[in-house]
């Protein structure tokens, strides 16, 4: 059992952050996407387990850390025979994991990776009209849906926007946050203004939330 991967071909994109006002601009290489996030199932399969929900087995997995993301992607690459892409370690702020950027396994995708994919070639906050693309706030009945039940992006990806906020590989803000790591998307009980492609959220790799979840990415 292994997800679905989509090429993204390669760009270039202005990341921003509202906070500080600030941008930066970021290449991004070609890679490959899961074509919606990682369902309770499939993480259950892979990991042994899942935290306890009682959402079904076709919703994203949710109340995942950060942490447990990558031991995830790990786990995902060595049922599928590749080179797993993380090297863990015992910091408690996962300091310490690295990132082996030659291996052919899963992992998550960076925050530019991610911005690039969702947008799919749109400069609109969004790729298309939020009550169809995406489950929110205003629709979702304040439950999780099923992964690829709204309309996909121009490239094929379901639930960039809404449903579950995603794990990035990114360290927010070292100077001002520590070893916060980047989430991107919106979830299921979020405004409009947090379904966006440019919306940033932060928080410590540890934390676990009923709003947040995976989808796992694939170099070259």
């Amino acid at each position: 059992m292994t997800p679905e991967m989509i090429r993204i071909a390669a760009g270039d994109l202005v990341l921003r952050d509202e906070g500080t006002q600030s941008t930066w601009e970021v290449a991004v290489s070609t890679f490959r996407l899961a074509s919606h996030p990682v369902t309770r199932a499939l993480y259950e399969t892979i990991a042994g387990g899942a935290p306890t929900s009682c959402a079904g087995p076709q919703t994203p997995v949710t109340e995942v850390s950060w942490i447990d993301a990558v031991r995830f992607c790990n786990a995902l690459s060595a049922q599928a025979g590749l080179d797993c892409c993380y090297v863990l370690g015992e910091h408690p702020d996962a300091e310490d994991v690295v990132w082996d950027r030659d291996a052919d396994g899963y992992r998550l995708p960076t925050e530019a990776e991610w911005e690039h994919a969702c947008r799919a070639g749109s400069t609109e906050p969004r790729y298309g009209t939020l009550e169809e693309i995406a489950w929110f706030r205003g629709n979702s009945g304040k439950v999780i849906h099923d992964v690829a039940t709204r309309v996909p992006n121009a490239w094929g990806l379901h639930d960039t926007i809404g449903n579950t906020w995603e794990w990035c590989w990114d360290l927010f803000d070292p100077r001002r946050y520590g070893p916060y790591r980047v989430f991107r998307g919106g979830g299921w009980f979020d405004h409009p203004r947090g379904c966006r492609a440019s919306c940033r959220r932060k928080s410590h790799p540890t934390l676990c939330i009923d709003d947040l979840g995976i989808r796992v990415a694939r170099s070259g």
